[in-house]
């Protein structure tokens, strides 16, 4: 038995590291955009990209990885993913130019995007349900802190050193990561080698990455733009098509039937609206801060610090009390805090201190520790094995087109009621007022978050069915 614990602590803590350091570069470049910009003499429209492509091929891999889980050993898959992503590191610290740059980060995403359905789908192999919320709560820990972390890392780097030395942090505990994988990792996901259906692979990539890019576009250039249009129509398109495909194949690449599981559907409605506020936060904070306030990136990275340290320490905790109480009462507090601390964001003003919006983000944070983990928990507990990495791969996928739909609606509120109240006299400051006007959309949408909770029933969790 103490070799068996042995062995799924060092899976748990190779899987972590392996996870934090491919979440944290999807917001490492934020507030390194000005000095890369800087070097290499390119506008922020093609700067953005930087970020904007590591989401989108992210979001790309995620559907993907649910056949990948069936197809290769969890060894091979994690080897072979973090390696990928060790090399796009290297590929972008060393990059002449902004388009190598730009391709590091295309590599680099590409091994990201294994990673977590990856880390979610092996701790619901080798947990006992029981112990599954606790379980959880580390990758829960890994989702909120990652992120968060990024912006705080890159404003302090970048503001003393040169922006590659934030890719020349990450490519060590990534080369370590993989040498300790080698010897110690074992398998625990079950290899069926389904067959490889490429037209599932072409329209996934095509549907998925089409509604990423297109709602990027949205937030970017407006929702008439050619390209948002376009790209959202091609998208959506090819996921009907795939939709369709996979209802018929005999061993789809993703399962769509998941979502006939008990709560499961609910429960990742929940993610995503928790998710789309989440980093809609993360962008509107920011953007107040340093646009309308004229704090420097580093402050703003620094305002978000304490929340994602709050999320960190609370999501652990708050897995070991969804093992006691399920779902339910956790994620209607956390709703509940979430909803009233996004109202209180919307009364943002010149007089708006630095302390205010650390403690009310902080505030915020806490409640999202209660709902994002345990509401995953919850619905994928209602899932028999086979169906878990199917489960892992749609609720991360949901979850990434949430944050694309979140950060397009929410920037196109933002910038289009500011341009309203520019032509009305009694709205001293326009920009502040989109953005207040930005987190009451978001205090709707915990609103309905908190509605959605009452359907989460006293889930009876499937015990390691092989159904």
């Amino acid at each position: 038995m103490e070799t068996s614990s042995y062995k799924q602590s060092t899976i748990v803590a190779l899987l972590l590291a392996g996870s934090f350091i491919a979440i944290l570069n999807q917001t490492l470049m934020i507030t390194a955009i000005p000095p890369v910009m800087k070097e290499m003499h390119i506008t922020a429209n093609s700067a953005q990209w930087l970020t904007t492509v590591f989401m989108l091929v992210n979001g790309i891999m995620i559907p993907v990885s649910a056949f990948l889980l069936e197809r290769f050993s969890t060894r091979q898959l994690f080897i072979t993913a973090m390696s990928v992503f060790a090399f796009g590191t290297l590929v972008a610290g060393f990059a002449p130019n902004f388009e190598t740059l730009l391709l590091g980060r295309v590599i680099q995403s590409s091994g990201a995007g294994v990673m977590l359905p990856l880390m979610q789908t092996v701790f619901l192999m080798i947990f006992p349900v029981h112990k599954r919320g606790a379980a959880m709560g580390l990758i829960g820990l890994v989702i909120s802190f990652a992120p968060a972390i990024g912006p705080a890392l890159s404003g302090w780097v970048t503001s003393h050193y040169s922006w590659r030395v934030l890719f020349f942090i990450i490519l060590p505990i990534a080369l370590i990561d993989i040498l300790i994988a080698y010897f110690a990792l074992k398998n625990v996901t079950e290899v069926t080698k389904p067959k490889v259906d490429v037209l599932s692979i072409v329209l996934s990539s095509v549907g998925f990455g089409g509604l990423l890019y297109g709602f990027t576009c949205a937030g970017n250039y407006g929702w008439t733009a050619k390209s948002t249009v376009i790209s959202l129509l091609v998208g959506a398109a090819a996921l009907v098509l795939f939709i369709t495909r996979q209802l018929r194949l005999k061993h789809p690449m993703l399962e769509f039937r998941v979502f006939t599981k008990g709560i499961f559907p609910i429960t990742v409605s929940i993610g995503m609206i928790t998710f789309m506020g989440l980093i809609g936060a993360e962008t509107i904070i920011p953007l107040f801060m340093q646009n309308m306030r004229n704090f420097t990136a580093f402050e703003a990275g620094l305002a978000l610090l304490p929340g994602a340290l709050i999320t960190g320490l609370m999501s652990p905790i708050t897995g070991r009390i969804f093992d006691r109480i399920g779902a339910k009462w956790l994620a209607l507090t956390g709703l509940t805090i979430i909803t009233v601390s996004s109202f209180a964001f919307s009364f943002l003003g010149p007089a708006t201190s630095f302390t205010y919006i650390t403690v009310l983000y902080g505030v915020r944070m806490f409640g999202l520790s209660m709902v994002m983990m345990p509401a995953a928990t919850a619905g994928l507990n209602q899932l028999p094995k086979r169906l878990i990495p199917h489960g892992a791969a749609m609720d991360n996928t949901m979850r990434m087109i949430a944050a694309s739909v979140g950060t397009a609606i929410l920037v196109t509120v933002m910038t289009t009621t500011e341009e309203t109240a520019k032509h009305l006299p009694d709205i001293a400051h326009p920009d502040m007022y989109g953005a207040n006007i930005a987190f009451m959309v978001i205090s709707v949408l915990s609103l309905i978050g908190i509605v959605l909770t009452f359907f989460i029933k006293k889930e009876k969790a499937v015990e390691g069915a092989g159904e």
